[in-house]
């Protein structure tokens, strides 16, 4: 990438471009009041958790720590925020604002990238729409009495690695509702919308037909007669019909770790017989997905069938896009619980929460992109970054369009 690490200065455009993003955000504090910007709050917080730190002492200390070198983006006229004014201030910030100043800053970054090294944005954008309970927030302010865990909705950009949306469900409902709005409101043309069972409902499926998306949604029991009729349909006759000619038949065979995992997907675009079509708009196909593991020390296997209706005709595609879901566990909720820690966050304050971990979010799409350069994993190079900032920031603000572009121009050469 032409990364000198040996420079002693950090190009700042990227960082500019973070706190431009920061300053668009509603400050609810007095103004006659505010020793602290706002900007210098989030800049000094996003630093700190893309090191490491997971409380607000350690946001606090993490500041008066680095306090010279934070100096080099920031002014710090009035030193650095206590632990307390952290807390105070993410609790006054509207996550929906954070939320929007942070994917507006990783969407153009990704733009950035792509446009340096000649990479097309065309295809279509899986968005994986998944729940996610926050365990460590069944408390009240007020009381011990314990409360509903907070949970949060989100739609996850499998194809950028970005969360785009993180919408909190309200105690009172559930997550159906809060996914036909958040859809409802999004751009969908050209993106490919993928969802657990739940969420597969005809009102659902109408709000991203209408936002002129793509869909491949699980099927179970919630919608027991339409399970149980394609559940019939795929009988092991038409599974061998299928799969004998060869056109919507998928297959992938893969070792992992004392186990071979084959994966099957049969395609059906007959969806004429099924008499309540007319409810499930831009329905295409039902698809089979036949997961088969086998213990090689053991020799036990075990298969699984599982379900889906779908919008597309590409079995391969809908392949990759079952397989894509599962893995938003892994690469956005395992790594907020594992490598952010948010399932021991004490925070009791709800929106000091949400926001806390909307800069998680942003912390953990970056670190994605520093984590190949290093060679190491999330988990490593976010402990790199604790113990070399510098070196991290030098990375991740190398992933400049102009000094991508300079870099490849010298390869070239």
């Amino acid at each position: 990438t032409g990364i000198r690490l040996e420079d002693d200065n950090i190009p700042k455009k990227p960082i500019k471009r973070l706190i431009r993003c920061f300053k668009a955000i509603e400050d609810k504090r007095m103004e006659k009041k505010i020793d602290y910007p706002l900007y210098e709050i989030l800049l000094i917080s996003f630093f700190a958790i893309f090191s490491g730190a997971d409380t607000w002492t350690a946001l606090a200390d993490f500041g008066v720590t680095k306090e010279k070198w934070l100096k080099q983006f920031l002014p710090l006229a009035n030193g650095i925020p206590s632990h307390d004014t952290f807390r105070r201030v993410f609790a006054l910030i509207n996550p929906e604002h954070l939320q929007k100043a942070t994917v507006t800053f990783l969407i153009d970054n990704m733009k950035l990238i792509k446009r340096a090294f000649h990479i097309p944005d065309s295809g279509l954008h899986q968005y994986c729409v998944d729940g996610k309970e926050a365990n460590g927030t069944g408390r009240s302010q007020n009381s011990a009495k314990e409360i509903r865990n907070l949970h949060t909705l989100h739609v996850y950009d499998l194809s950028d690695g970005i969360c785009l949306v993180s919408k909190v469900i309200d105690s009172k409902t559930n997550e159906i509702p809060t996914a036909q709005e958040v859809l409802s409101a999004m751009q969908l043309k050209g993106a490919l919308v993928s969802f657990d069972a739940l969420n597969t409902q005809t009102k659902t499926i109408a709000v991203i037909a209408g936002q002129k998306g793509d869909y491949v949604g699980a099927l179970k029991g919630n919608q027991q007669k339409f399970f149980e009729e394609v559940k019939l349909y795929f009988s092991e006759e038409k599974l061998k019909e299928i799969s004998s000619k060869k056109i919507n038949y998928y297959e992938k065979r893969e070792k992992a770790h004392s186990c071979i995992e084959t994966r099957k997907v049969y395609l059906t675009t007959n969806v004429g017989w099924f008499s309540d079509k007319a409810n499930w708009p831009k329905l295409r196909g039902f698809l089979c997905y036949v997961k088969t593991m086998e213990n090689i020390n053991t020799g036990k296997i075990t298969t699984e069938y599982r379900y889906y209706i779908t919008s597309l005709r590409d079995v391969e595609l809908c392949a990759d896009c079952i397989r894509g879901h599962w893995s938003v566990e892994n690469q956005l909720h395992w790594n907020l619980d594992v490598n952010f820690d948010e399932d021991d966050n004490m925070t009791v304050d709800r929106n000091a929460f949400q926001n806390f971990s909307l800069m998680n979010k942003l912390s953990l799409s970056l670190l994605k992109l520093v984590a190949p350069i290093l060679k190491k994993s999330i988990r490593a190079t976010k402990k790199i970054s604790g113990w070399d900032i510098d070196k991290s920031v030098k990375i991740l603000c190398a992933l400049d369009e102009d000094i991508l572009a300079n870099a490849m121009m010298n390869v070239k050469r």
